[in-house]
C-alpha cells in the first residue's frame, strides 16, 4: 500500500496567496524587531509588551502558512498514520503497533492507543466528500495491520 495523502483544509491556497503570507509575515517580524530596538523600555511595561508579542506570534503563523507547513492533513501509510489536525502544531505520527483500535463516527475518528490515551480527529462538515475516501483508507490500513475498526453512529 502506498502512502495516501488527504488535505483537511477548508480552502486551498495558491502560490500567490502563500507568497503574500510569507511577505506579510516577514514584515510583521521585522516590525516587531524594530519596535524592540527602538523602544528598549517596552519590556518594563506589560501593556507595551503585548503588541510585540502579538506581532511576533502573528508573524510566525503567517510565515508558517506561507511556507505551506500549516496545512491540516492526514497521511495513511502501510504501517503508520500521520495526522496534522491543527495548523499551528506539528503532525503526530502513530505507528500501527501503538494503536489498539479505531472508532470511526460520521464526522470524526477516535484512535485508542495502547498507552491508554485517545486521539480525536474531527473532519468537519465543510467538505463531506473527503470523509469517505479517508474512511476507506483507514479501513484498508486497519485490515493490513490487524487493528480492530468499528464504524459507529453518534446518538443524541
Amino acid at each position: 500500500m502506498e502512502n495516501s495523502y488527504y488535505s483537511l483544509e477548508v480552502n486551498k491556497s495558491n502560490r500567490l496567496t502563500r507568497l503574500f503570507q510569507l511577505i506579510f509575515g516577514i514584515a510583521c517580524a521585522l516590525l516587531a524587531v524594530t519596535w524592540i530596538i527602538l523602544n528598549p523600555d517596552s519590556f518594563k511595561w506589560n501593556t507595551t509588551l503585548l503588541p510585540v508579542l502579538f506581532l511576533s506570534s502573528f508573524s510566525w503563523y503567517m510565515i508558517n502558512s506561507g511556507l505551506g507547513k500549516g496545512e491540516k492533513h492526514i497521511e495513511i501509510g502501510r504501517d503508520m498514520l500521520k495526522i496534522k489536525k491543527n495548523s499551528l502544531f506539528p503532525a503526530k505520527t502513530f505507528n500501527a503497533p501503538e494503536i489498539e483500535r479505531i472508532e470511526v463516527f460520521p464526522l470524526s475518528m477516535v484512535l485508542h492507543l495502547r498507552e491508554g490515551t485517545k486521539f480525536f480527529l474531527r473532519f468537519g462538515t465543510t467538505f463531506t466528500d473527503l470523509i469517505d475516501p479517508v474512511k476507506r483508507g483507514i479501513e484498508k490500513f486497519c485490515s493490513l495491520n490487524n487493528i480492530p475498526l468499528e464504524f459507529r453512529n453518534e446518538e443524541i
